[in-house]
């Protein structure tokens, strides 16, 4: 057995319930799918890291956070739409990272399992769970009223396209702290899955946030508990494996 990683153990946490969170207004807005798109505009920034032996979660956030900045002005500039944009930018982001990623740490930047987080790093993705939490109680009206009456949330002075920008950027950095876990392949699981259980099981809004973000922090710590008693499955997998069974008895659930 190997020993569990309490700083990881910890983020990881807390990065599966603000990806719930995230989810649940990416499920709302019909852009869940986009978390599995979006990761993958990261493995040009992993790739180059990989290259440069350099911190490969630097190089993600890099190249995630740049072309996140892309698609909102591309969306702006054309009219295109947000998911055709992302379609766009994901394509060229998995050419390039094929292109640049060196053959042996290729499935290390699909799957993730970079390197466990000390101290300084626990403290740096505490503080980006703070932000997207901060967002998503402090704009959770305002995306709401975004989402079902655009024009209603523009005569009150809701800047759409300002909201929409910062929304993919917090989107964007959901999908960064997952990558350490997950990978570019899988973390887009970690924000459609738990939605998805949340959405099964909600009545009302606070309740679908709650069983999204509640859902997503299981799925961690149960993976974490089988990897520990079974090291030889990949965490990133075990964690997705689990969250997908989560899913299907909160189908069964739901028949009850």
């Amino acid at each position: 057995m190997t020993t569990i990683n309490l700083y990881s153990l910890v983020l990881a946490i807390l990065v599966a319930g603000s990806a719930g969170l995230v989810g649940s207004f990416a499920l709302m807005k019909r852009m869940s799918l986009a978390g599995d798109v979006i990761s993958h505009i990261a493995l040009p920034g992993l790739g180059l890291a990989f290259l440069f032996k350099i911190n490969p979660l630097i190089g993600g956030a890099a190249t995630l956070f740049l072309g996140t900045l892309l698609i909102w002005q591309l969306g702006k500039k054309t009219a295109l739409s947000t998911e055709t944009t992302i379609g766009v930018v994901f394509a060229a982001s998995v050419a390039i990272g094929a292109l640049v990623t060196p053959t042996e740490d290729l499935i290390e930047a699909l799957f993730g399992g970079f390197q466990e987080p000390a101290l300084p790093g626990f403290l740096i993705g505490f503080l980006a769970t703070l932000v997207i939490l901060v967002f998503v109680f402090k704009f959770k009206n305002k995306l709401i009223l975004g989402l079902f009456s655009p024009e209603l949330a523009s005569a009150t002075g809701v800047n759409l396209n300002r909201l929409n920008l910062y929304f993919l950027l917090i989107f964007s950095l959901t999908v960064w702290l997952g990558l350490q876990f997950l990978g570019a392949l899988l973390v887009g699981a970690l924000i459609i899955i738990p939605a998805a259980i949340g959405r099964q099981l909600a009545h009302n809004l606070g309740t679908f946030l709650t069983a999204s973000a509640l859902s997503g922090a299981l799925s961690v710590v149960l993976g974490f508990l089988i990897n520990y008693f079974y090291p030889n499955l990949a965490l990133g997998p075990t964690i997705v494996s689990i969250s997908a069974l989560l899913f299907v008895l909160s189908l069964l659930r739901k028949k009850a």
